[in-house]
Order: C-alpha cells, then sequence, then structure tokens
C-alpha cells in the first residue's frame, strides 16, 4: 500500500470492556447512547461494517455486502486515556497505568513547579475545565497565581487568561512542568489551558496545547520514519507522540478543520501514514456528556466520509478507530468510560471480512506497518493478510 490513512474519532467507544468495573464504569456505550439519538445519521459508517462488529446491536446491518472490513478492538493497556490508548494504536501496550491524582498533587509536585514559575498555584483537585475556570477564573485574574487541576486521566492542566498570562509563557510554564513530571509523578500530558473573558463569562480558547511523556518502547511511528517513509500527524497527534516518528504536522481547532486538512492531504502525493486525530467527539460531547452533539458530530463526518473516499487510489487504505471511550449519557462521572472501540478498514482492494475481536489496540499498528513493507519491535498481531 502507498497511503494508509488512520482517522481516530477520539472516545468512540462501543460498548464496556470486561473489567470495565476495575476502571469504575458500569454499562456504559458510547455508541449505543449516540444510537438513540434523532441525530445519528451514519449510514456510511453501517455500510462500512459497522453494525456487524462483535458486540454491536443498537445498529442495522449494511444492505448486501459491507463496503468494508470491521474488528472489535480490546484495549490491552491499563487505562482509558488518550494517552495510553494512542500509544498502543501505535503498538505500545501499557501494563502499568500512568499515575493519576484524586485528591489533588502533593507538595513535593507543586513546591518545585512553583519555585520554577515564581507564580502560585490555585485549585489543586479534580474538576472539569469549564467548571475550574468559573469558580477560580476572579482569583486567577486579581492574583496571577495559575490554576493547576487534573481529572480522572493522568494529566496535570494548567488554566490562564491570556490577558494575564501570556500564551508563550503558559506554555514556557507546562514545559517546565513536563520537564519536572517524570518517574513515579510521570503524567501522561501537561496541557495548558487559556481562556479569555470577564467574570462570569469566561471562555476556553482553541489554544490548548499538550506536552505528552515520551512513549516508553518504538512505535510504528518511529519505525516509518526511520523507513524513510512520510508520517504525517493531523490534530494532537503530534503532542501525544511528543513529536518522536513524525515527518510533518499540523494543529487543529476542531473537527471541521480536520477533516478539511485531511482531504487536502488525500489530494497529495505521498508514501506512508496520515494519523488524524478529531478531537471534538471527546472534549466537546463525551465529557460535557451531550448525547445529540455527539451524534451529529457522527453524523458530520459520515457525510464527509465518500468524498473523502472518492479521493482513494487502488493502493490506499483508510482506518477509523478510537482511542477509549467516553459515553455521553453516562452520569456517574463526567470522564472517559473503558469500552471496546471499533474498526473499519476500506479500500478498493480491501476484502469486507469481519476481523473479530481482536486482544489489542496494537494489531492495527502491525497490519499498517505490513502493509508498508516496514518492519519493527512492536507489540500486536497483523491482520493485513486477511484484508487481501
Amino acid at each position: 500500500m502507498k497511503r494508509i490513512f488512520l482517522f481516530v474519532l477520539d472516545s468512540f467507544g462501543i460498548g464496556q470492556m470486561p473489567d470495565a468495573e476495575k476502571f469504575g464504569d458500569v454499562n456504559v456505550n458510547t455508541l449505543a447512547a449516540c444510537a438513540a439519538s434523532p441525530e445519528c445519521r451514519i449510514p456510511n459508517m453501517i455500510q462500512a461494517g459497522l453494525g456487524c462488529i462483535d458486540g454491536v446491536t443498537c445498529l442495522p446491518k449494511p444492505e448486501g455486502v459491507p463496503s468494508g472490513a470491521y474488528a472489535r478492538l480490546t484495549e490491552a493497556s491499563m487505562g482509558k486515556d488518550t494517552t495510553i490508548g494512542h500509544w498502543e494504536l501505535a503498538g505500545v501496550i501499557s501494563k502499568n497505568p500512568l499515575p493519576t491524582y484524586p485528591n489533588g498533587f502533593p507538595e513535593e509536585v507543586l513546591k518545585p513547579f512553583e519555585e520554577a514559575t515564581g507564580r502560585g498555584v490555585l485549585a489543586n483537585i479534580p474538576i472539569s475545565g469549564t467548571e475550574v475556570i468559573a469558580k477560580y477564573g476572579d482569583e486567577h485574574v486579581r492574583t496571577g497565581k495559575l490554576i493547576v487541576y487534573t481529572s480522572a486521566d493522568s494529566v496535570f492542566q494548567i488554566a490562564a487568561h491570556e490577558d494575564v498570562v501570556p500564551l508563550e509563557e503558559l506554555y514556557r510554564y507546562c514545559r517546565i512542568a513536563r520537564q519536572q513530571l517524570q518517574g513515579k509523578h510521570g503524567v501522561g500530558r501537561v496541557i495548558a489551558r487559556p481562556f479569555v473573558g470577564t467574570s462570569g463569562a469566561y471562555t476556553r480558547t482553541a489554544n490548548r496545547h499538550d506536552f505528552s511523556l515520551e512513549p516508553p518502547a518504538e512505535t510504528m511511528l518511529d519505525a516509518i520514519q526511520a523507513a524513510g517513509l512520510d508520517c504525517i500527524a493531523v490534530g494532537k497527534i503530534y503532542d501525544i507522540f511528543a513529536g518522536r516518528g513524525i515527518t510533518e504536522k499540523v494543529y487543529t481547532k476542531s473537527n471541521a478543520n480536520g477533516l478539511e486538512y485531511a482531504m487536502e492531504y488525500a489530494k497529495r502525493d505521498f508514501h506512508g501514514l496520515c494519523f488524524i486525530n478529531l478531537v471534538d467527539f471527546d472534549m466537546l460531547y463525551g465529557h460535557r456528556r451531550n448525547v445529540d452533539g455527539y451524534a451529529k458530530a457522527l453524523a458530520e463526518f459520515d457525510a464527509w466520509l465518500p468524498a473523502f473516499m472518492e479521493q482513494m487510489g487502488e493502493d490506499d487504505v483508510v482506518m477509523i478507530t478510537a482511542d477509549h471511550g467516553c459515553d455521553p449519557s453516562y452520569q456517574a462521572t463526567t470522564d472517559h468510560t473503558r469500552e471496546y472501540v471499533p474498526l473499519l478498514v476500506m479500500g478498493q482492494g480491501i476484502k469486507p471480512v469481519n476481523l473479530g475481536t481482536r486482544t489489542s489496540f496494537s494489531d492495527v499498528a502491525a497490519t499498517i506497518l505490513e502493509m508498508l513493507h516496514v518492519s519493527a519491535n512492536i507489540s500486536g498481531s497483523s491482520f493485513a493478510q486477511k484484508l487481501q
């Protein structure tokens, strides 16, 4: 194959995994929640086989032969966050979870951060990003202290008003935190969360930036780059992999923006992988428990898909998957949910087969590398031969 497009519909789970209760999740299913919404019109993904995937009972089967191959992917890593999910898709299984801080960060983390930045800290609790700026925004503006908070994920988030802390200064503080947070406090991501507005009307901006922990082993991205092929990152992929293995990157401000870039790359000649993350599903709808918004976003992606497929040549492959779940109907928390994720594989040379339930997301990486004739020391079992 010459070009492979890998889309991650961030948080698009398809039903709880057997160990979901250990992660605090009971009866979670992102797809089923969206399928119940009148906004969920996804005929193209249904035709590709989404409703044929093991365990999916909330969607109809396609008319006639599916237009793609399909599978249910099991997360082998001990987590349900963006970093670990993407690492596993790229061939790295994380047997140990990244550290989380349900009671906030300890003094041994905050003191050196305050000393290095010269600013105090507010909040230091697990809380939603919109709630934290509503609650602490006025004090931040008055004192200049940084709003530091976390979530159920392995994240150290820093919120600051753009008029109080200029963006480049906020990013510098994040780099300081990233350098400090290693070893036992090696969180998956340090995230800049800038906001604007006035008291009672603060809003987050699109200038978020993630500073990720480096993957602990070789990934498919490293291998593709080392083989001299293209490895293009769209959205937050570059940040998730700390820039490793990327030959070209572009950041996005929305799903629509990400799809625009994907279409531009589809019209370009390259040899390798285009890895695309569409974050709105998770950020705007999953965490905010907006079922109709999530379903509408799926419908928008689905409606866009046929025009994209028209740009594919006979040696091109399109894969659609996810990195974890975030059931927008689940009211116990606003966090990610431990779910299986779907895989749809489409292209002119792809046989429409049921690939079953795979034991790891890393099978995606193994398959992509085999298709590109690249060797690497990664986890995963390729299903490339089954697609021919």
